[in-house]
């Protein structure tokens, strides 16, 4: 998730925790084939999620560079109309799996 989405954009609470919705329903949908994501949707009641912030539009676009190097399956939420890079989630994955693909990131607060 962007973080100047709120800090520097404005945009409110409830415009940003959507976007890390459709970003993972997205994600789940276009890759609920793959045995991770039935897996992680078999037991509804206990998934975990973590959400990690990065710093704005070019950090998030490099994480998605990063992610595809390593063959990470993941889906990049643009918001429209106004064509906005927001946020990605990747399929479900142990952390051990994504090495540094993630390392400028940090938990969302």
């Amino acid at each position: 998730m962007r973080k100047d989405l709120q800090k520097v954009l404005n945009w409110p609470l409830g415009s940003i925790v959507a976007q890390g919705c459709h970003a993972t329903t997205a994600m789940i949908w276009k890759h609920r084939d793959d045995e991770r994501v039935k897996s992680y949707t078999a037991n509804l009641e206990s998934m975990h999620k973590v959400t990690l912030e990065t710093k704005n539009e070019a950090s998030l676009l490099k994480m998605a560079d990063n992610l595809k190097e390593k063959n990470i399956p993941y889906h990049l939420w643009i918001e429209q109309p106004e064509n906005i890079p927001t946020c990605l989630a990747t399929v479900p994955v142990m952390r051990s799996d994504l090495g540094d693909a993630l390392k400028k990131c940090s938990l969302l607060r």
